[in-house]
């Protein structure tokens, strides 16, 4: 996946980008989406998140303009930025996923995403904070999960 912005007016930019990467989904072979359907839920929940849709549509505005302070940021730090708040809205929305189908423990969705047990702890606690995920219950004494109805 990936996310660029360019204007309206930036026709020939724009058809380049579309050109490099057709041609890297083209080296990449045939895709299979029934096997990356977790993945691809978590990957479209990311896109559509309010923060990420808000980070990209200040990129330019406050890398390229002073702000009120007379301050403008440092585009690699705002890459930098962006590129935490995807990771962790990624990571968010893949737990989510999982948390859709049924409750779930930490060493469970940790092995179904693959990542960490300490990343699975930070990420359920934002979503906790959040309103986006709680506690089921415990099976002995293992907490176990759930999705929160929006």
């Amino acid at each position: 996946m990936q996310i660029r912005w360019v204007s309206a007016s930036e026709g020939q930019i724009f058809a380049d980008q579309v050109k490099e990467l057709s041609q890297l989904v083209q080296d990449l072979g045939p895709f299979q989406p029934e096997q990356f359907q977790l993945q691809l839920g978590a990957l479209e929940a990311t896109l559509n998140a309010p923060r990420i849709r808000w980070l990209v549509g200040i990129d330019r505005q406050v890398t390229q303009h002073d702000n009120v302070y007379q301050e403008r940021i440092n585009p690699q730090q705002f890459k930098l930025q962006l590129d935490s708040a995807v990771e962790s809205e990624y990571q968010q929305s893949l737990i989510l996923e999982l948390l859709k189908k049924a409750p779930q423990s930490v060493r469970e969705l940790s092995a179904a995403t693959g990542l960490p047990i300490y990343t699975i702890s930070l990420r359920l606690g934002d979503l906790e904070r959040c309103g986006r995920a709680d506690l089921h219950g415990y099976e002995g004494i293992t907490p176990r999960f759930t999705c929160v109805a929006a």
